[in-house]
């Protein structure tokens, strides 16, 4: 396929509202790039000139850059591709502003490489030692036009550009996720919550609700912490909401966005004090790898156990942002050695700090007793344990029966 047959397919798309065969059009790998990069012989601007007139405006600089973008990308200057991308973006998204919901799936196409490209140009300047580059922020600049101009669409019903609204933020927010400046994306959540002509999260494909369920929790905690659960107890239930209703609407292939969403439900389940399952874990290694350390010490109440796994998995925790609601999840475990302790001496209404004392020295943690005393004051306070603590006995006074310790889920904190 020459240039000259590549504008009149594309001028073929634009006349019969094919929005999928123009994103096949330009899309920077496959067929149809390899096949316009091998027949086009004359591949410079100036060559490619003398085809100005021969679509419609804007879509003449749309195909020019496209060419330049392939003839970038086989030559492996992903630096200067990406800056064509731009480019063909810009005037893709000034033909966009007068079409309807049909040219969604090039919008979505020409973005998704756009990103790709931004990606892989930080990488090449990373690697060349000129910084980041700065090319993903400037993708996020360039989609969050296209998500305004979505917004802004008046038309209704099925036609409307509305429908590309979810999808656009998605790329939105891996390009924040991608650069660690998740806190730019409020802005974007607040338009759309002002907004009440966008149809409901409902009623996008599945895939969208996904990835804005998915990102959208990681805006609950500020700019740094990606979990909800560092905030307080009802943002905690609000996360795990999101993160489950996620996980039911995901498809179960690719296993990696499955595995994504249990990288944050996993610990807000674990400062619950629910564990999961083996056959769960079973079928993702790496979190099997990662989470088991964890899950063994808090079965057990082994309190130093669970010190080393925070040690030996600080690094991964932290670049998955977790490592706080993992930390958290160490009360946890804490409460089952105390609640060990309680069984052992029989259920008891009475036990001297001493023996809560002897308990973490037996464990290998060596501390002062007074900090046991501490350990068990935050226990009552946090509502892991009902009862109080006879300062003066030296004595922990619990609570009768079964109530002393009582269920992770219906404590009060």
């Amino acid at each position: 396929m020459n240039y000259s047959t590549f504008l009149i397919e594309l001028s073929k798309a634009l006349g019969t509202n094919n929005g999928a065969r123009i994103a096949q059009l330009l899309k920077v790998n496959g067929p149809t790039a390899d096949d316009l990069l091998r027949d086009t012989k004359e591949t410079g601007r100036l060559a490619l000139l003398k085809y100005k007139n021969a679509i419609v405006a804007p879509w003449d600089d749309v195909a020019s850059a496209h060419v330049q973008v392939i003839l970038k990308c086989a030559a492996g200057d992903f630096i200067e591709a990406y800056t064509e991308q731009a480019n063909l973006v810009k005037a893709f998204l000034r033909a966009f502003v007068g079409l309807q919901a049909w040219i969604l799936p090039a919008l979505f196409g020409v973005l998704k490489d756009l990103r790709d490209l931004a990606e892989k140009a930080d990488d090449m300047a990373f690697q060349g030692g000129s910084g980041t580059g700065g090319s993903l922020e400037d993708a996020a600049r360039h989609c969050n036009r296209a998500f305004t101009d979505c917004v802004m669409d008046r038309a209704a019903g099925e036609e409307s550009r509305k429908w590309g609204i979810y999808h656009v933020v998605g790329l939105i927010f891996k390009c924040y996720f991608s650069v660690n400046k998740i806190a730019l994306s409020r802005n974007i959540i607040r338009a759309i919550k002002a907004n009440k002509d966008i149809p409901p999260l409902e009623q996008y494909y599945k895939s969208d609700q996904v990835t804005n369920q998915h990102a959208i929790l990681a805006l609950t905690s500020g700019s740094d912490m990606r979990l909800a659960i560092l905030r307080s107890h009802i943002d905690t239930i609000w996360s795990e909401m999101e993160l489950v209703a996620a996980f039911d609407m995901c498809y179960p292939t690719p296993a990696r966005n499955i595995e994504l969403i249990l990288n944050y439900l996993i610990p807000i389940r674990l400062s619950r004090g629910q564990l999961p399952s083996p056959q769960l874990l079973h079928h993702y290694p790496r979190l099997n790898q990662l989470y088991t350390p964890f899950i063994l010490a808090l079965r057990a109440g082994d309190v130093k156990a669970y010190d080393a796994a925070l040690e030996w998995a600080e690094v991964r925790l932290v670049d998955m942002g977790v490592w706080l609601a993992v930390e958290k999840a160490r009360e946890i475990c804490m409460r089952c050695l105390f609640r060990r302790v309680w069984k052992i001496l029989d259920k008891p209404s009475r036990i001297t700090i001493s023996q809560f004392h002897d308990a973490f020295r037996i464990s290998g943690l060596l501390m002062p007793v007074e900090e046991t005393e501490c350990l068990l004051a935050n226990m009552i306070f946090k509502g892991f344990i009902k009862g109080y603590i006879s300062h003066e006995k030296q004595t922990v006074v619990l609570a009768k029966g079964d109530s002393a310790f009582p269920r992770l889920k219906d404590r009060v904190a």
